[in-house]
């Protein structure tokens, strides 16, 4: 017998606006609206796209003792992350696989003083699970899997959010704090997977229609579904869970480094400490077997996830991890791991598609610059 997929508090909502709604992460999700993925791909990149994100999963550390241990977790500075501020991160297994990726603010004290989690839909049961065994000893962990989640992105959502919540203004990327949009207590955090401005707004279940309605009051906001956000991050050069990272590859393989502060490296203050430090301390100081690259197409053809990438001998040097015809560049982009010797950039490959070479060139991530307000 089938499982019925969940709702997000937004479902009813989604199917008054013809959304087209699918499984996804074992949610009825909207994929599109009637005007179509590239129009809401347009949406974002011009003006400010809301999306309904509340199958993710939010969850609360508390106690003093919080940042300490989930730094046993993932091999980020948490203990160090100031009030306000928020942290990408991912835990990690023993072979220094990636089990999952996720966003951690220090909220300030006014605003609980916790670490707010946003985990993946799809892991967030298995990280809870993880969490309670591995530090429930050590800390209060509050699952809040009924919380609506909405990201508003575009370089107008700065706009649209002052307007609404004055106090909202002075946040920069990665910033966050509690205010009222529409007469709803909201968490905003000044974050997105997008590459564009926005932010990442949580509140209650029961209040999630009213404030996706006071932001669609505002004419330079619309709907946009998960097709358009698959499109925006794989220009935008961000990794997708499941697909671009898991527990088989590495934060060195995935290009991720930049994510490890130097305090938690081998020889910083707080060194490893957490699952599969060792292999990932050697690939940082030896280089991975393998790397994510971007890869650039001439030809419109479309190269799909599982493609095998050759070079020109023909030889298998990788296999294509996410893939599209880019919206804004109007040319096929893919992401992919290859061998260490084929992925500088410049380097010409390609991609078998319907067993035929189609010409890919290995780039520069992101393909579209990003646009976060930093200052």
């Amino acid at each position: 017998m089938t499982e019925a997929l969940g709702e997000t508090p937004l479902a009813t909502l989604h199917r008054a606006r013809g959304a087209r709604m699918v499984p996804f992460a074992g949610y009825a999700m909207p994929v599109q609206y009637p005007g179509g993925i590239l129009a809401e791909h347009r949406q974002a990149r011009t003006a400010a796209a809301l999306f309904d994100v509340s199958h993710m999963g939010q969850m609360r550390l508390v106690g003093n003792g919080a940042a300490a241990a989930l730094e046993t977790l993932v091999p980020m500075d948490i203990a160090g992350l100031a009030p306000g501020r928020q942290r990408y991160a991912f835990f990690t297994g023993d072979n220094g696989g990636i089990l999952d990726d996720l966003m951690v603010t220090a909220r300030p004290p006014e605003d609980g003083g916790d670490l707010l989690l946003v985990v993946n839909a799809g892991t967030k049961h298995a990280d809870l699970a993880r969490l309670q065994a591995a530090i429930g000893d050590r800390c209060a962990i509050e699952p809040q899997f009924d919380r609506a989640l909405l990201a508003l992105q575009g370089p107008e959502a700065g706009a649209v959010v002052e307007a609404l919540a004055p106090e909202l203004a002075a946040l920069v990327f990665m910033g966050g704090r509690r205010a009222r949009i529409g007469g709803v207590e909201v968490f905003a955090t000044r974050s997105g997977y997008t590459g564009e401005d926005g932010f990442e707004i949580g509140c209650a279940a029961v209040d999630a229609e009213a404030l996706a309605t006071a932001l669609l009051a505002d004419p330079r906001v619309a709907l946009a579904g998960l097709g358009a956000r698959d499109t925006l991050r794989l220009e935008a050069g961000l990794c997708l869970h499941g697909h671009d990272i898991d527990a088989t590859t590495t934060p060195i393989e995935a290009g991720l480094a930049w994510a490890i502060q130097k305090v938690r490296r081998p020889g910083g203050a707080r060194e490893g400490g957490y699952p599969g430090a060792a292999r990932i301390g050697r690939e940082l100081a030896e280089g991975p077997s393998r790397k994510r690259v971007g890869l650039l197409g001439s030809e419109r053809v479309p190269v799909r996830e599982g493609a095998d990438v050759v070079d020109p001998s023909g030889a298998t040097v990788g296999r294509v991890t996410s893939g599209t015809v880019s919206p804004n560049l109007g040319v096929p982009i893919a992401m992919a791991y290859v061998d260490p010797a084929c992925a500088a950039s410049g380097t010409a490959l390609a991609c078998i598609v319907r067993e035929k070479p189609q010409p890919m060139t290995v780039t520069a991530l992101p393909f579209v610059p990003h646009r976060y307000r930093r200052g």
